[in-house]
């Protein structure tokens, strides 16, 4: 059976533009409220990141209306407040203009200068199959000079990479990848997965992953649903204005992932040790308790973060009680 996830409180962020830089990682890693954390996705020589193509927006999710101003990084828009109605996001970006190696010098960096916290860290990793492979190798490599405990995530679901479709929705492309991890992996690799609308999805997902069960240790679920627009004279996306939307809109199609891909693992003896870490629309206790209900080992937050900051999660623990 391969490495568990292990962290508590089990409550983190997701790989999102605000696990971008090395401040937004410590201060991450110096949250009370969260048991690990999550860099955004990266690749082995970085991701050609251009601020006039990649940008994201907030808008409100009853009446579609964006708020003022797009954002290429980390820093929201200026225009942008956690008050406002606009908690919904919409995004036409990549992936992380920072390497991975950059990213595995940024937490040697911060276990030098954080010696104290033992946060599970999990790197988010995308490319090609060898690519991934290749990012496996580093991450158990680096592991032995990092005191945080590090797992692998593959992000095989962004919508926004033109002429490369999500491999999470093809059994063939799945398969590539995940035929290429070690069988008796040193640390926890999982795979982040784009929104199953039918069936049919779900049930390639499983089959696909039954071959790999012993590579595999959790699935992130979900990431942003991919090909929506939100229209304004003055606020919308570059080009055609089309991107992965995410937050309260996501949420009920997210938790019926989590809810469709626990059941569906929990059927298959081999794929019962796979862990789950539920993401989409969660702002507060509630949506927290929502994907804990359904079979999520864990809760990841990513939009929220960004209107918020690290006050959403110091306030779904302040509301949790003690039924984490």
């Amino acid at each position: 059976m391969p490495p568990k996830l292990f962290f508590h409180p089990p409550l983190l962020n997701s790989a999102c533009p605000w696990a971008t830089t090395p401040s937004n990682l410590r201060t991450l890693l110096l949250c009370p409220a969260t048991g690990a954390l999550t860099t955004r996705t990266s690749l082995l020589a970085g991701f050609p990141h251009d601020d006039a193509l990649h940008r994201y927006l907030f808008f409100d999710p009853c009446s579609s209306v964006p708020a003022e101003g797009t954002s290429a990084g980390p820093e929201i828009p200026a225009s942008s407040s956690v008050e406002d109605a606009a908690r919904a996001s919409l995004n036409s970006l990549g992936y992380s203009p920072l390497s991975l190696g950059t990213y595995l010098d940024i937490l040697k960096d911060l276990a030098k200068e954080l010696p104290d916290v033992r946060k599970q860290v999990i790197v988010s990793v995308t490319g090609s199959a060898e690519d991934v492979l290749a990012c496996y190798d580093a991450i158990v490599l680096a592991s032995s000079s990092i005191h945080f405990p590090l797992a692998m995530e593959i992000n095989l679901s962004c919508p926004n990479i033109p002429n490369k479709p999500p491999p999470a929705y093809s059994s063939s492309s799945l398969s590539s990848y995940l035929t290429l991890l070690p069988a008796d992996p040193a640390i926890p690799v999982g795979i982040k997965t784009p929104p199953y609308t039918y069936h049919a999805q779900f049930a390639t997902l499983v089959d696909t992953l039954k071959p790999a069960a012993s590579r595999i240790s959790f699935i992130t679920a979900t990431n942003t649903l991919g090909s929506c627009l939100v229209l304004d004279e003055g606020t919308q996306l570059p080009g055609l204005g089309f991107g992965g939307m995410a937050g309260p809109p996501l949420h009920p199609l997210a938790l019926g992932n989590v809810a469709t891909i626990r059941r569906l693992l929990d059927e298959n003896d081999a794929l019962k040790h796979v862990q789950i870490v539920g993401v989409g629309g969660v702002s507060d206790v509630n949506g927290y308790r929502r994907f804990k209900g359904v079979g999520a080992f864990a809760v990841a937050v990513g939009t929220a973060l960004g209107k918020q900051g690290v006050a959403v999660f110091e306030n779904i623990a302040k509301n949790i009680g003690s039924s984490w």
